[in-house]
């Protein structure tokens, strides 16, 4: 019987600002049969089940993932793969396994491995903040937001409804890419305007560093300029550490038209 998302039981693994405002979404509600959360430290794990953001909440992987319908990993870029590969073995058959990772072609690789029972679809929603943890999460998050969604070929098609159903429940707009088009498309909007910012704000630091009246002087159209090089990249990945993103950037920075001097450097 086709399974529906009331009918689910949802576990997010992660409850930083991604995967706690989910399970934000998805408790108040009452969206899902169960919403469980599973984070490392203690602390977000009380946090998590004191703000009334779950159904149960958890430091053990194995215990959060039990059973359930839909798993959604919403950690650190550079742990999805490990962790995609721990679950593996403990998944049931017929399990959607999501992510929220920022970039698609090596996670979608990981998933590829996964077990022939389970089903999993590559995910990207298109929004966040400055600020991470567990105490920067809010309802509403997703509203309006692009999520992208990177099925495999061995995805059935019930498993992508489901995913559908998902990111259109808390008012997101799924946007289904191939996994390495997303990363070329992501390389150019999110990856580089970061590594431009942070090649700014390095230049005026250095200004700064015999200067200090520079900031003084500075003012909207810096902030504005400068804002996304304060972005977590524990959460959204440095460009560096994905090859896809790294040669998408070098692509868009070999273009005159979008060259900044500095950017090379802001990569090293």
């Amino acid at each position: 019987m086709k399974k529906t998302l009331r009918d689910s039981s949802v576990t997010v693994i992660g409850l930083g600002l991604m995967g706690a405002s989910l399970c934000m979404d998805l408790k108040s509600q009452g969206l899902c049969r169960e919403v469980r959360g599973v984070a490392r430290r203690t602390q977000t794990v009380l946090d998590a089940f004191f703000a009334g953001a779950v159904d149960l909440v958890t430091n053990d992987l194995q215990t959060g993932i039990l059973g359930a319908d839909i798993v959604i990993l919403a950690t650190p870029v550079r742990t999805i793969v490990s962790t995609l590969e721990e679950i593996g073995p403990r998944l049931w058959p017929g399990t959607l396994v999501m992510d929220m990772g920022s970039t698609k072609s090596d996670i979608c690789a990981a998933m590829q491995r996964l077990p022939s029972g389970v089903q999993p679809v590559g995910g990207h929603p298109m929004c966040g903040k400055e600020t991470a943890g567990f105490e920067a999460a809010e309802c509403g998050l997703y509203r309006n937001a692009t999520w992208v969604l990177s099925p495999l070929s061995r995805t059935a098609p019930d498993a992508l409804t489901l995913a559908t159903e998902l990111a259109e429940a808390v008012g997101a707009r799924p946007l289904v890419l191939e996994a390495a088009r997303h990363d070329r498309l992501v390389a150019s909007i999110s990856h580089l305007p970061f590594l431009v910012a942070s090649a700014l704000t390095g230049v005026v630091a250095d200004v700064a560093a015999t200067d200090p009246t520079v900031w003084d002087v500075a003012a909207g159209g810096f902030r504005d300029t400068s804002r996304v090089a304060a972005s977590d990249t524990d959460v959204s990945g440095h460009p560096d550490d994905q090859p896809q993103c790294r040669a998408g950037a070098d692509r868009c920075v070999s273009d005159p038209s979008c060259a900044v001097q500095g950017v090379a450097d802001a990569r090293q």
